[in-house]
């Protein structure tokens, strides 16, 4: 019998194979080394005098590779250096500071500076603040003793004469004149966190800076985490000392036991802290959003219960603690999360109670919701802003669900929405608006152009200012571009279409038949179908099709795409089996439009949820795909967090049955093709766990696969030297040895 231990040896990936084409290899080194291919960044501006001027960071030539902050007037363009990097220069220090982040205080008289930032989990990240005052010129480092990268989320008052920051899990002030520092809390462990998040907050609820300063200064408010009783999840690093050293995160998964989490407002004068009064069991409902209410004397809160099919915001006295629900919205799948509009006495909110992703009015009195954003459409994204309270401002594609349009709605009255974005320009759009609303960063592309980054008017879209027209690299990229994408529908049989996008060799000969490679991912977080640049991994995609690959890519029912309600929620329950059966129906029924694809020679690939459904093709559809490669899968539902997964699934107590036909590991039976696994050891977000119980399955069931495992590096498969390129050099490799793109002779006849 075939020893299946041995298949999870595989040899390191910087051995090419003798398949790969060289120029490829070339390619994929101008991809993720060199990167010939990367687009300049859109400017991370912060926005001044409702929007009449704005500043930015950019690179300093005194001293050269340091950085100034710059501020420019918004009409004009013009440009004055309000910090420069000599003026970054601490005292007995020979480099300025970098700018890893930056406030101004609402007088400008300061700025505050975040830097030498270090990561502690996925998005986690702990560093030193400093002060730089405009009049004297000088710098201060804040904190007061500390060890070094060790602050977080520091925030001027409104006065701007204090800030408050989280140091260990506590909640500090320091006055700016004294540089006295004060514990606003000093219960803080390695279990209950103050003023920031657990990691389950900060991943799925994005709840990353956990504490609000009150309008007037006098008060904070912050969330107040108990982790006391939350499973620990070990990382263990067996590569940087002789022995092995193991951190552990408390990391809950689904079904098992959440934060106690809860709101606190604390009273700058006297130091007493109120607890929020809000209803329900702290460890089974979700405080998603907090923020003061216009006032300093309000909170609003947003709650889910935590089966997350109800929402409601509450209206809390920040003096008493005492809180009134005054608004509530259900769903018999799931709610999603908003953001905390407030605008005039009501509050933006996104409900999809009428089939639709809508925006509404609700007001704080708790009257009936105004719908806003009318017509038989989905409101993508909210963009506006207090400063404007006639108007709201939202994305949406009412007509292409793989583009993004800017649209504009009146509030009072309600009126049907007009769009913005010009007519002739389809695409991707995405916008950053000014407080007044009269300009925004706009940046916009295509599927097969970079497109480009500037400064509109609105609502008129003109032109104002190009941040970056991207001509240098799309000129580099043109022979990649060669092989232009291609988007359609592919009907799939019960009234369901499908979008996907398709990209071919730039020699296409529609008489031939090409091996396809089918980019996946799925699930209910994110598209692939989108009209707009894929960056790296869409080169890589089209560097394979250079190569003499296809390669497609479909959005199943219950991704995100703006079809409606019945087409994101039509999962619940059920996450993994539809989106098997709707890829494969869908590679099935495009084979069958498309004779140039070849049926025999099918591979699948994908990362993360796109990794968890590689596996699940390859499992439930072993006779379509014939090659697999798997990046950081969930193989087992049970091992991925509370708020995601129960999310879509409800809880392993509660639907045990759909946890069992979700999870890819029940059905490894069915490998038939060739499959490669590859998993990072120090994943905090879809944990290493998974990738071993699977391998355990594989032995068990005497089934061959190949297995790469990246110490130490996380979900992104990034970190170190050569990783990137070594990760996908792998995965062409196996690519090329298990479909190659040209067709193996057939033996030659025997006479």
């Amino acid at each position: 019998m075939k020893s299946s231990l041995l298949a999870t040896l595989f040899l390191a990936a910087s051995t090419a194979s003798a398949a790969v084409n060289p120029s490829l290899e070339s390619l994929l080194h101008r991809i993720f080394v060199t990167h010939d291919f990367d687009l300049a960044p859109a400017p991370d501006i912060e926005w001044l005098d409702n929007g009449a001027a704005y500043t930015v960071v950019e690179k300093s030539s005194d001293p050269a590779g340091a950085q100034d902050l710059v501020q420019y007037t918004t009409a004009s363009g013009a440009r004055s250096v309000l910090v420069s990097a000599r003026d970054l220069i601490p005292q007995d220090a020979a480099k300025p500071l970098t700018l890893d982040g930056y406030s101004l205080s609402n007088d400008r008289t300061r700025l505050l500076i975040f830097t030498n930032t270090k990561p502690v989990w996925r998005r986690h990240t702990r560093g030193d603040y400093w002060l730089y005052n405009f009049a004297a010129k000088s710098l201060v480092k804040l904190g007061g003793p500390g060890d070094a990268s060790t602050m977080q989320f520091a925030k001027f008052s409104p006065d701007a004469s204090s800030i408050a920051y989280v140091r260990a899990n506590n909640l500090y002030l320091q006055n700016l004149s004294t540089l006295a520092v004060t514990p606003l809390t000093r219960d803080g462990s390695n279990t209950l966190i103050n003023g920031a998040s657990d990691w389950v907050y900060e991943e799925e609820l994005e709840v990353r800076d956990g504490f609000r300063w009150s309008p007037d200064g006098r008060r904070i408010a912050f969330w107040r985490f108990d982790s006391s009783l939350v499973g620990q999840y070990p990382l263990i690093n067996y590569t940087d000392s002789v022995y092995p050293t193991i951190r552990f995160i408390p990391y809950p998964k689904a079904g098992t036991t959440n934060s106690a989490v809860s709101i606190c407002v604390v009273d700058i004068g006297s130091g007493q802290i109120t607890s929020v009064q809000i209803p329900g069991d702290p460890r089974n409902n979700y405080i998603a959003r907090m923020e003061w209410a216009g006032n300093s004397n309000q909170l609003v809160i947003e709650q889910f219960n935590r089966a997350q099919n109800t929402a409601r915001l509450f209206l809390a006295d920040s003096s008493t603690g005492a809180a009134k629900a005054f608004f509530e919205d259900t769903d018999e799948a799931w709610v999603d999360v908003n953001e905390i509009r407030p605008i005039g006495n009501s509050f933006l909110w996104l409900s999809e109670r009428d089939g639709w992703r809508h925006a509404y009015l609700v007001p704080r009195d708790g009257s009936s919701p105004v719908l806003l954003t009318l017509g038989d459409f989905d409101c993508i994204d909210l963009l506006t802003t207090p400063a404007q309270p006639n108007f709201i401002y939202f994305t949406a594609s009412p007509t292409n669900a793989t583009q993004r349009y800017l649209y504009r709605a009146s509030v009072d009255p309600p009126m049907p929405p007009v769009r913005l974005t010009p007519e002739n320009e389809p695409g991707l759009h995405r916008y950053s608006i000014s407080p007044n609303a009269e300009y925004a960063i706009h940046t916009f592309s295509t599927f097969d152009d970079p497109g480009r980054t500037e400064l509109i008017h609105l609502p008129d879209s003109r032109l104002v200012h190009t941040f970056a027209d991207n001509h240098e690299v799309r000129a580099r990229v043109q022979p990649l571009l060669a092989n232009r994408g291609e988007f359609f529908t592919v009907d799939i049989g019960g009234g369901v279409s499908l979008d996907g996008w398709m990209i071919r060799p730039a020699s296409f000969n529609p008489r031939h038949t090409y091996p396809v490679l089918v980019y996946v991912y799925g699930e209910p977080a994110a598209q692939t179908v989108l009209d707009g640049w894929q960056a790296r991994r869409g080169l890589f995609h089209r560097a394979l099709a250079q190569d003499g690959y296809i390669v497609v890519s479909f959005d199943n029912r219950g991704t995100p795409s703006p079809r409606g309600r019945a087409w994101r929620k039509v999962v619940y329950g059920s996450v993994g089996p539809l989106a098997a059966e709707e890829q494969t129906k869908a590679i099935r029924a495009l084979r069958a439009q498309r004779p140039y694809l070849d049926a025999d020679r099918i591979a699948v690939w994908g990362w993360s949820g796109g990794g968890t459904n590689t596996l699940n093709l390859m499992f439930r559809s072993p006779g379509v795909y014939k090659v697999g490669m798997s990046v950081a899968p969930v193989p087992d539902q049970r091992l991925y967090d509370t708020i995601y997964q129960e999310r879509y699934m409800g809880t392993p107590q509660d639907n045990p049955k759909g946890y069992e036909r979700g999870s890819a590991i029940h059905f490894a039976y069915g490998l038939q093709g060739k499959l490669l696994l590859v998993h990072g050891t120090g994943d905090d977000n879809v944990h290493f766990q998974g990738s071993q119980m699977l391998i355990n399955r594989f032995v068990e069931l005497d089934k061959q696969f190949r297995f790469m495992e990246y110490p130490n590096r996380t979900h992104a498969i990034s970190e170190g030297p050569g990783t990137t390129i070594d990760l996908f050099d792998l995965l062409t490799d196996f690519l090329a040895d298990n479909l190659p793109p040209v067709p193996p002779a057939p033996p030659c006849a025997t006479h």
